[in-house]
């Protein structure tokens, strides 16, 4: 397990090298708050290990969305601190509550011809679910330093969860933002992403540091970038279903790769047609 950076006053960022995962600890007076917990026991066990070469502190948790590798590591770390809460988007929160089985073994199958050790780790996780959930916005204090978590709208998933931290001019994205691969449509709601995205920009000024899913931190201007990329996506989404378009062929002319386009198109098209 790598280690953690300090990329603001006691805000500490760890890339795990499985997915290049982004796992933030934020050190406060009275507690500490991980944001992302991995994806498996293991996983966790040293990620715990790690944290707790910084800080003695009870932990409070904060998922930023459902995906396994953002919340599968909860059990262990919620067990060291037990009554410390996991903290996620609400519709987060019931995805893995009510759905969190069917994930679990989707993500088995997905994994396992490519990585069986992390398919064989998700598959023996005892999936904790969230909580304390979020439904627009809801400021944390951690012994005089306030975390502010906020709902912007659906993007990468219907649960996203962006984390400021005013006094450091730091803000965790979750994976609204990706860096050093393409943006995740799997789960997305591509014609809603641009606004989301726009609506996290007005969190961010040129020196702030945003801290992306996946991959490195990141500046204003990347998060510009990103913005500008899904807005031309959707724009070719929500044309190529007017004129009746083949998916490929809107896919072709898409900013990203052709699997991720071809993905983003599919979910883009059923957002217009009712069924998302």
């Amino acid at each position: 397990m790598a280690a953690f950076t300090e990329i603001a006053a006691d805000v500490y960022l760890l890339r795990c090298p499985v997915l290049d995962v982004n796992s933030t600890l934020v050190v406060g007076a009275e507690v500490a708050v991980v944001i992302d917990t991995l994806s498996t026991d293991a996983q966790a066990l040293e990620l715990l290990e790690v944290i707790r070469r910084i800080t003695t502190l009870p932990l409070i948790l904060v998922n930023t969305h459902a995906h396994f590798d953002h919340c599968y590591g909860n059990g262990v770390l919620a067990d060291d601190s037990p009554g410390g809460g996991i903290w996620a988007h609400e519709a987060a929160a019931t995805a893995l509550r009510e759905r969190g089985d069917t994930l679990q073994r989707e993500w088995y199958r997905e994994w396992l011809p490519t990585d069986p050790e992390l398919a064989e780790g998700l598959a023996a996780v005892a999936v904790r679910v969230p909580n304390r959930t979020v439904h627009s916005e809801s400021t944390m204090d951690i012994g005089g330093r306030l975390l502010e978590l906020r709902h912007l709208g659906r993007g990468h998933t219907d649960g996203d969860l962006i984390v400021t931290v005013p006094d450091a001019d730091v803000l965790l994205a979750g994976d609204l933002i990706e860096h050093g691969a393409p943006p995740s449509f799997g789960d997305s709601y591509p014609l809603d992403w641009p606004e989301t995205v726009a609506a996290l920009l007005h969190h961010v000024i040129p020196t702030t540091v945003v801290v992306p899913g996946h991959g490195a931190p990141v500046d204003s201007d990347f998060v510009r970038a990103q913005h500008d990329d899904l807005t031309t996506l959707a724009w070719l989404i929500r044309e190529g279903h007017a004129d009746g378009a083949e998916i490929k062929a809107v896919a072709a002319r898409a900013p990203f790769d052709s699997e991720t386009a071809i993905t983003a198109v599919t979910r883009g098209y059923a957002e217009l047609a009712g069924r998302i």
